[in-house]
């Protein structure tokens, strides 16, 4: 739902308050209220936060709904699922009073999307992120979608993004896995079926 307010700025956006707990995005200006995470995208993002932290990412490398600041027409703030920090991006949100990730900071290493139903967010997901990431060199965007389910790694090759859909019993590749667990496959079936009861 758009928020019926004038076009924001970046630092409109970051003082912005209502009194409520209603989380936004800043989609090229506008105030977008994102709804309550469905239980679903909620346990995927937490299986794969610990998968992470089990194979060794450090707990201050690994954030959940962190907004990070993207390119647009006008000023834009996504709002992921899922981040996996840089050492140097870390460092750099150490003693933030608010956690976002600004222009002016290194891009995560990785950034997950869980798809949530409708047009709108499949849109969202597999378009208007998907270039604003790419634009923003962040390394990886995973794209996972219970609806089609499938993984989706985009790795950034030469500035662009390169695709690869992983569905059932295939092992998810990617190169911060490759680094994470060699010989320790991580499927898509997995990672779907953790949401599942």
């Amino acid at each position: 739902m758009t928020v019926a307010v004038p076009f924001m700025s970046l630092e409109e956006y970051f003082t912005y308050t209502e009194g409520t707990d209603t989380l936004y995005e800043l989609d090229n200006g506008e105030l977008i209220a994102m709804p309550p995470e469905s239980e679903l995208n909620r346990r995927i993002a937490t299986f794969l936060l610990i998968y992470f932290a089990q194979h060794g990412i450090l707990p201050q490398r690994l954030t959940l709904k962190t907004e990070i600041a993207v390119s647009g027409r006008r000023a834009t703030v996504r709002l992921p699922d899922l981040m996996v920090l840089s050492e140097e991006l870390a460092a750099a949100l150490t003693g933030a009073t608010r956690s976002t990730v600004t222009l002016d900071m290194p891009p995560p290493r990785l950034v997950v999307e869980v798809v949530s139903p409708g047009k709108t967010n499949r849109d969202r997901g597999y378009r208007y992120k998907r270039s604003q990431y790419e634009a923003r060199g962040i390394a990886e965007y995973w794209i996972v979608d219970p609806m089609a389910q499938q993984v989706t790694v985009l790795t950034l090759v030469n500035g662009l993004y390169e695709t690869a859909v992983f569905e059932g019993e295939a092992e998810v590749v990617s190169t911060l896995l490759t680094e994470l667990a060699p010989g320790q496959p991580l499927t898509a079936a997995q990672v779907l079926s953790a949401g599942a009861g």
